[in-house]
C-alpha cells in the first residue's frame, strides 16, 4: 500500500484533506454550471448564461485559492517527499478541469450563438453533458481513495469510459463543422475553440484519474 493511502486512512480529518474535498465539489460545481450556461446559450437566455459565467469565473479564482491551500498544508506536513509530490500533482491536474471550464466560458461568451448551425448547437449541449459527468465521476474516483480506496481504480475506469465518449462526439462535431456553411471564418474559429476546450475539460478529468492510478499502484 503506498504512503499516501496509509496516510489518507491515518489523516481523515486533517486541512489538507478536507481543502481537497472542498476543491473537489467546487470543481464538479464549475462543471455544472457550464453545462448550464451551454444550455441557456443554446435557449438564447443570456441573461442565465451571464449568471452562470459570472459564478464560474468566481468559483475558478476560489479553486485556485483551494489548491494554494492544499500546497501548503501538504508542504508542511508529514507525508515522505514522494507522496506529498503525488497529491500535489493531483490536486494540480484537478484544478485543469476549472481552468478548462473557464476557458469554455470565455470562448461561449464570444461565440454569436444565433448564427451556430442546430446541428452543432446539439454538439455542444451532448458534449457539455458528457463532461459534466466526467466531473461527477472524477469526484467520486477521488473520494474513493480516501473512503474506500480498493475501488478507486474502478472509478478511474469508469471516468476514462466516459471520456472516451466525449472524444467521440469531439471527432463528430468536427465533421459536422466541416460540412456546415458556417456565415463567417471567425464563427467557425469559436465554434471549434469550443469544442477543444471541452474536450480537455473530460482530457483534465483522465488526466487526474492517471494521477489516482499512479497513487493506487505505488509501493
Amino acid at each position: 500500500m503506498s504512503e499516501l493511502i496509509k496516510w489518507f486512512e491515518r489523516r481523515r480529518e486533517t486541512k489538507a484533506l478536507t481543502t481537497i474535498q472542498q476543491h473537489l465539489a467546487l470543481t464538479t460545481s464549475i462543471v455544472e454550471d457550464l453545462e448550464k450556461a451551454v444550455t441557456a446559450a443554446i435557449k438564447n437566455d443570456k441573461k442565465e448564461m451571464r449568471v452562470c459565467v459570472e459564478r464560474i469565473t468566481s468559483n475558478e479564482r476560489e479553486a485556485d485559492a483551494l489548491r494554494r491551500k492544499v500546497m501548503d498544508e501538504v508542504s508542511r506536513g508529514e507525508l515522505p517527499p514522494t507522496a506529498r509530490e503525488d497529491i500535489m500533482h493531483l490536486v494540480k491536474r484537478v484544478d485543469m478541469v476549472a481552468d478548462w471550464s473557464r476557458e469554455s466560458t470565455r470562448v461561449l461568451s464570444t461565440l454569436p450563438i444565433e448564427h451556430v448551425p442546430a446541428s452543432i448547437k446539439n454538439e455542444f449541449a451532448e458534449m457539455a453533458k458528457g463532461v459534466k459527468e466526467c466531473a461527477v465521476l472524477l469526484q467520486t474516483c477521488v473520494n474513493k481513495i480516501m473512503t474506500k480506496p480498493e475501488e478507486a481504480l474502478q472509478a478511474a475506469d469508469a471516468v476514462e469510459r466516459e471520456e472516451e465518449k466525449v472524444d467521440d462526439l469531439h471527432e463528430r462535431a468536427r465533421m459536422l463543422l466541416g460540412k456546415e456553411n458556417i456565415p463567417k471564418a471567425g464563427i467557425a474559429v469559436l465554434i471549434g475553440q469550443l469544442f477543444e476546450a471541452l474536450e480537455m475539460i473530460a482530457d483534465a478529468c483522465e488526466d487526474a484519474c492517471d494521477q489516482v492510478r499512479v497513487i493506487m499502484i505505488r509501493k
